[in-house]
């Protein structure tokens, strides 16, 4: 249901630091353009045949949507010019930075001080050249020559015999949600599963524990987090979806999930809902959902609309764990 986060989406501001960087300097790409991690509304600024790099499912679908040619990662070739968008994660972003000097010949960074752009900023002015930058909108645009920065590169994370990356959810330990709902699954868990928004792939390693569980379909919309998610279960009964969980189709006898709550900085329980209405279409009829959540967010209501019983497990002072089972079907 890519239209949820594009409606979530339209409440930011769109920018329009790119197109100031041209008028007073940048200059105009003669060659091929990457544009890595723009979020949904981000000023493009009439580059209509850039590459648009970015892992997330939705957002790469609506830039598709509008005629643009999406990957999921900076392929190997050279740009004339790679535009870098601050994510929330300052290691993945200074990976990305990296990426884009060595392939391109000028290479933009544009971010909101919010998500550490003058960070970058300071730190990029000790080690190159900045011919320009634009501080506008609570943020801010800096660009310089493409060079090899490999010392900015990041490495993959090892922890308890699990791989993750910068930039994943919970990237350096177990998320304590999730080992809650991991406590609290069935022994006796059977049958076809799912996990919606399974990330790395901490909560499906612990379903294939269940010997009685005959698939368990891995279902994330972040492509680095389902790249990590690959390496960590490695069960055959295991299958891989790069896919917005809120709009799968499935049959299922149970669906286990840690629903995510943010499209940006801003917590929105809407998005936790369309992932309770998202398993309430794909469970059969005696489908049971496993549901773990921070205390605050309100999904009572939108589990009670969705399921014949619904069970409130012991849970912590943080997070409450749900069992609702029986999916209506009106």
């Amino acid at each position: 249901m890519s239209t949820l986060y594009n409606a979530l989406w339209k409440k930011s501001k769109v920018l329009v630091r790119l197109s100031l960087a041209f008028e007073t300097g940048l200059p105009k790409p003669s060659g091929p353009v990457a544009v890595l991690h723009p979020e949904v509304g981000f000023d493009i600024a009439g580059l209509t045949e850039a590459l648009i790099v970015q892992p997330f499912f939705p957002t790469n679908r609506t830039w598709g949507n509008q005629g643009f040619a999406c990957d999921v990662s900076l392929p190997t070739r050279r740009f004339s010019l790679a535009i870098v968008c601050c994510t929330r994660s300052k290691q993945q972003t200074a990976d990305l930075i990296a990426q884009a000097a060595a392939q391109a010949d000028i290479v933009v960074v544009d971010g909101q001080k919010t998500d550490g752009i003058d960070s970058h900023y300071r730190s990029l002015r000790k080690l190159t050249t900045v011919h320009g930058t634009i501080t506008k909108a609570h943020g801010r645009l800096f660009w310089f020559a493409g060079m090899n920065l490999a010392t900015l590169r990041a490495a993959d994370q090892n922890f308890d015999g699990f791989v993750t990356k910068p930039g994943v959810f919970s990237a350096g330990a177990v998320d304590s949600a999730s080992a809650l709902l991991a406590g609290a699954l069935p022994e006796h868990l059977s049958g076809d599963i799912a996990d919606f928004g399974a990330g790395w792939g901490y909560l499906s390693s612990c379903i294939m524990s269940r010997e009685a569980v005959t698939k368990l379909d891995l279902v994330e919309a972040d492509f680095v987090s389902l790249d990590c998610a690959k390496k960590n279960v490695s069960d055959p009964r295991a299958a891989f979806f790069w896919a917005d969980a809120t709009a799968w189709n499935g049959s299922y006898d149970a669906i286990v999930m840690n629903p995510p709550f943010h499209t940006s900085r801003k917590g929105d329980p809407e998005l936790g809902r369309a992932f309770i209405a998202g398993a309430k279409r794909c469970l059969k009829t005696k489908g049971s959902l496993y549901l773990v959540a921070n205390r605050h967010l309100p999904y009572e209501t939108a589990l009670e609309q969705c399921f014949a019983k619904v069970l409130e497990l012991p849970g912590n002072g943080r997070f409450k764990l749900f069992h609702a089972s029986r999916p209506k079907r009106k």
